[in-house]
């Protein structure tokens, strides 16, 4: 079993490296790779997309490694297999993102990323710290993890979902913000599984053996 965290240079990917093979070697899930490596993307058995920074500069260098993007867009579509976007990396899986200006996102769930606004004025955009999650759907991607357990959040736009069914869960930030999306064999977290401690952990160790 082979895990590909796609490098596309939008992001540092140290601590997820290390946090994805701490479970993989945890839960006997094989190896994880940090690659860039389009025949190595090709042949993985599930794929990892971080994402920091605005939604058009990621979308940008993702499309502009052409042969990461190809291989992971066949994986996905065409393969089935699982597939965890993560920060930017969940929020580039949508139809649009509306940071800066309107760009096209991957279109893997229905729906935009739109700049949070809290109802109530004293909190500050960026959303970033720990919130507690409410889980608004079952998904394998939950086991041993309850509503109320807290994720390490840093961004200031969310996934606007247009299907309800596909927000898998949210946080409460003087109004809903998304936290985790998915359908068929993709998944993405809003939050940094990595930076969210044993529960982070948890969530990395069951997508690494979901069996969709």
């Amino acid at each position: 079993m082979l895990t590909a965290i796609i490098d596309y240079e939008s992001g540092n990917l140290h601590s997820a490296e290390k946090a994805f093979q701490r479970m993989a070697t945890e839960v006997g899930a094989g190896d994880v790779v940090v690659t860039s490596d389009a025949d190595v993307v090709a042949r993985a058995d599930r794929l990892v997309l971080p994402g920091d920074g605005a939604f058009p500069a990621c979308a940008a260098e993702l499309r502009g490694h052409k042969g990461i993007y190809d291989a992971m867009v066949e994986a996905v579509e065409v393969k089935g297999r699982p597939f965890l976007g993560i920060c930017v990396g969940m929020q580039l899986m949508a139809t649009t993102g509306h940071e800066y200006e309107d760009t096209p996102g991957l279109g893997w769930v229905d729906g935009d990323v739109v700049k949070i606004t809290p109802a109530e004025a004293h909190l500050k955009v960026p959303h970033m710290g720990w919130n507690d999650l409410v889980i608004n759907h079952p998904h394998p991607v939950f086991d041993g993890i309850s509503t109320g357990d807290h994720c390490y959040f840093v961004h200031s736009y969310h996934f606007r979902v247009a299907n309800p069914n596909e927000r898998l869960a949210h946080v409460d930030y003087a109004g809903d913000v998304t936290a985790v999306i998915g359908r068929d064999t993709m998944l993405g977290m809003q939050f940094h599984p990595e930076k969210s401690q044993h529960v982070g952990l948890k969530m990395i160790g069951n997508f690494l053996t979901w069996k969709p």
